[in-house]
């Protein structure tokens, strides 16, 4: 299984959460750092079974307001998953 860890400790600003989603995921230099381009790369270019988010409860205040729209996008890739029979897709959050 393919587990890919997502790490937030550190982050202050939303680019730095932008970088660590493209490092976690290995995304390309590309990679647009907003929402809708985080969503076209994971389902297109994501073979990971599983990820690991660590660092949430470290965050500011102004960036844990990203938190429910960074899981929606993870929840949307389940059901993508689900939806397209590929092998199933999970996310959990450590802290």
């Amino acid at each position: 299984m393919k587990i890919i860890e997502l790490d937030f400790s550190g982050c202050k600003y939303l680019y730095d959460l932008h970088e660590k989603i493209k490092v976690a995921f290995d995304f390309p230099e590309w990679y647009g750092k907003y929402w809708s381009a985080f969503w076209d790369l994971l389902w297109s270019e994501c073979d990971a079974e599983k990820v690991i988010i660590n660092g949430e409860n470290q965050l500011p205040d102004e960036l844990k307001v990203f938190l429910p729209k960074i899981h929606e996008i993870l929840e949307r890739n389940v059901k993508f998953h689900k939806d397209m029979n590929l092998p199933d897709f999970t996310y959990e959050i450590i802290d």
